[in-house]
C-alpha cells in the first residue's frame, strides 16, 4: 500500500527524487500514547508561530514560549510574535520564475497562518508581496491568541528544555540566547557557525522631496495588491553617485570583535561592503537604474537609483530597498541625506548589523529536523541554515507537522524534493557538499531557489518545436520546475488526505 502511494505522489515509481515515508510505532489500539501532551515551541518568530499553528491545527495541544516582551533583544521593537525585523518584504510573488513566489505558493497550499496574514496585509510592492510590518505581526499574536490549542507562554527558556518535555521544536532563530546556544553546543560537540546580517532604514513618506524623486514600480510591474507605481525612485547621476560611494566609504561604521572571522549573508550585504568590491557594485546591485524612466528629466538615464518601499498600510513610512548598513547612526544619515530627495530625510529608523548563529545541520539533524544527539529535539527556521522569512516559516510548517505526526502516530511523507519546501529541507538536512577542495565546511544559510531543486528531464522545447537557447531557455527551465513543483505537491497533499487521521477524534474529545 506504502509503495502504491508512493507511486501515486510521483506519478511514476521510478522517480529519483521521492519523498520519504516517515513511520512511527504500530499502535495496534489506533491511537497514539499520550497524543494528549502538549508538544512545546521554543521561540514566537515566524518559522515557531507557523510551526505551534500547524500541531494545533492537527488537534494537537502545544505550548509557544516566547521570552520578549520580558527579556528584549538588541534588534525586536517590541512583544508581538513574528515580528519582521529587517524588510518588511517577503520577496516575489511570481510563482511562474521564482523560487521563492513557488513557496509562497506551496504554504498558501498547505494552509500557512504567515501567509494568510500576509495576504490580508499587504502593501504595495510591485512584483514582490511585502506586508504592513505592524499589522501583519499583530494579526499573528491575536490568531495564536486565540487558538483553543495554544497555550502562549511569556517566558524565556533558560538551557535545554526540560527533561519532561518529550516533544520540542526550537525556533529560536539566529538570535538564540547564549544559556541555549551553549548547552546546543555541549550536546553536538560543534562550534557555533555563524554571519552577519543587517538592517535597512525606514524614512518617513512626507520628508522625501517627490520633485526629485517619484513613483514608479520597476518595468512598471503591479504586483499583488500594487498599481505599477509602488517604489518611490530616488534618481543619481554620475557626479552624485561617485560622490555618494565615496562618502560611504569614508563613513565611520560600528566595529564588532566578530569582524575578521565571521561573514557577511551575501543576500543581505551591507551597502559599505558592496562599495568596497567596487565603484560599480552598487549601481549592478540595489542601485541599478533599469527599467525606471525620470518623469522630471525623460530623457536623461539615471547612473543609479535608490528605491523606497512602502512599510505600513498606511503609507506613511518607506524601507530603503537593499540598504542594509552598519555605518553608526550619525554617519547614516549624513551619507544617505546626499541622495537627491532626501536631503531632508526623517528616519523613523536607522540601520543596524547583528550576529546570526546557526547550526550545522547537515551534521547535526535527521531528515526529520530533529537533533541526532537528542531526537526530542528539533529544530526550525533561521537557526537551521536557511535564510528569509518565508524560508523560516516553511520549515516552521513541515517541523510542526512532524511533530504533530509523531504524537498522532501518523504516517508523514515528507515533501517531495521536487518542491520548493522540499528542496529547502533537503539542502538543510544534507543537500550540500560538505567540504570544497579539503576546505572548510561549505554549509551556510541559503534562501530557497531553482538550484536547490533536481534538475528537468523534459526537453525545453518552444512553439513550433524550436529549440530554446539563451535566457529563454532559463525562463522556460523555471516554468517547467514550477510547474512540476505544482504537480508533485498535489500528489503529495493528496497522499496527505488519504492517511488515517486521529485529529479528528482527539478534537472531538
Amino acid at each position: 500500500m506504502r509503495a502504491l502511494r508512493r507511486a501515486a505522489l510521483h506519478g511514476d515509481a521510478a522517480l529519483p527524487y521521492p519523498g520519504t515515508m516517515l513511520q512511527p510505532p504500530d499502535h495496534p489500539s489506533g491511537q497514539a500514547p499520550g497524543a494528549s501532551r502538549p508538544v512545546h515551541v521554543i521561540g514566537g518568530g515566524l518559522a515557531g508561530s507557523e510551526a505551534a499553528w500547524q500541531v494545533a491545527q492537527r488537534g494537537v495541544p502545544v505550548v509557544l514560549h516566547e521570552m520578549r516582551p520580558i527579556r528584549p533583544t538588541g534588534v525586536h521593537r517590541g512583544g508581538d510574535l513574528a515580528e519582521l525585523v529587517c524588510s518588511n518584504s517577503l520577496r516575489s510573488d511570481d510563482a511562474e520564475t521564482n523560487a521563492v513566489g513557488v513557496i509562497h505558493r506551496e504554504m498558501r497550499a498547505m494552509g500557512s497562518l504567515i501567509l494568510a496574514q500576509a495576504d490580508a496585509h499587504q502593501v504595495p510592492a510591485g512584483g514582490a508581496l511585502a506586508v504592513d510590518r505592524d499589522g501583519f505581526s499583530a494579526a499573528v499574536t491575536a490568531a495564536i491568541a486565540a487558538h483553543p490549542r495554544i497555550t502562549l507562554s511569556r517566558e524565556e527558556v533558560i538551557g535545554l528544555p526540560p527533561v519532561g518535555w518529550d516533544s520540542v521544536i526550537v525556533a529560536t532563530g539566529p538570535l538564540t540566547a547564549p544559556a541555549l546556544a551553549e548547552a546546543l553546543r555541549g550536546l553536538t560537540g560543534e562550534d557555533d557557525l555563524a554571519f552577519f546580517d543587517a538592517i535597512a532604514p525606514v524614512v518617513h513618506r512626507d520628508s522625501i522631496d517627490m520633485s526629485k524623486a517619484w513613483l514608479q514600480s520597476r518595468y512598471d510591474k503591479a504586483g499583488p495588491g500594487g498599481s505599477g507605481a509602488d517604489y518611490i525612485n530616488c534618481p543619481l547621476s554620475r557626479e552624485q553617485y561617485e560622490h555618494f560611494v565615496d562618502a560611504l566609504l569614508a563613513a565611520e561604521c560600528v566595529a564588532s570583535e566578530h569582524d575578521a572571522a565571521t561573514p557577511y549573508f551575501n543576500g543581505c550585504l551591507p551597502i559599505e561592503v558592496m562599495a568596497e568590491r567596487g565603484g560599480d557594485t552598487l549601481r549592478y546591485g540595489p542601485m541599478k537604474p533599469v527599467g525606471l524612466t525620470n518623469p522630471h528629466d525623460p530623457t536623461v538615464k539615471p547612473r543609479a537609483v535608490v528605491q523606497l518601499r512602502q512599510d505600513n498600510a498606511l503609507g506613511t513610512l518607506f524601507n530603503m530597498v537593499g540598504f542594509q548598513t552598519k555605518m553608526k547612526h550619525g554617519a547614516q544619515m549624513a551619507v544617505l541625506r546626499t541622495i537627491p530627495g532626501l536631503e531632508n530625510a526623517s528616519f523613523a529608523r536607522l540601520g543596524g548589523i547583528h550576529r546570526n548563529t546557526f547550526l550545522n545541520s547537515p551534521k547535526v539533524l535527521d531528515e526529520r529536523l530533529r537533533l541526532r544527539a537528542e531526537p526530542r529535539l528539533r529544530f526550525a527556521g533561521q537557526i537551521t541554515g536557511c535564510e528569509g522569512y518565508v524560508e523560516s516559516a516553511a520549515i516552521g510548517l513541515i517541523a510542526g507537522r512532524l511533530a504533530a505526526a509523531e504524537r498522532l502516530g501518523e504516517d508523514f511523507a515528507m515533501p517531495p524534493w521536487t518542491t520548493a519546501v522540499g528542496a529547502l529541507i533537503n539542502h538543510v538536512t544534507g543537500g550540500h557538499v560538505a567540504t570544497l577542495d579539503a576546505g572548510p565546511a561549505s554549509f551556510q544559510p541559503m534562501n530557497v531557489n531553482f538550484g536547490l531543486f533536481p534538475p528537468i528531464d523534459e526537453p525545453l522545447i518552444g512553439e513550433g518545436g524550436k529549440r530554446l537557447r539563451g535566457p529563454e531557455k532559463g525562463v522556460a527551465r523555471k516554468r517547467a520546475m514550477s510547474r512540476r513543483a505544482q504537480r508533485d505537491l498535489a500528489g503529495w497533499l493528496s497522499m496527505q488526505a488519504e492517511l488515517p487521521t486521529a485529529a479528528a477524534s482527539i478534537a472531538a474529545e
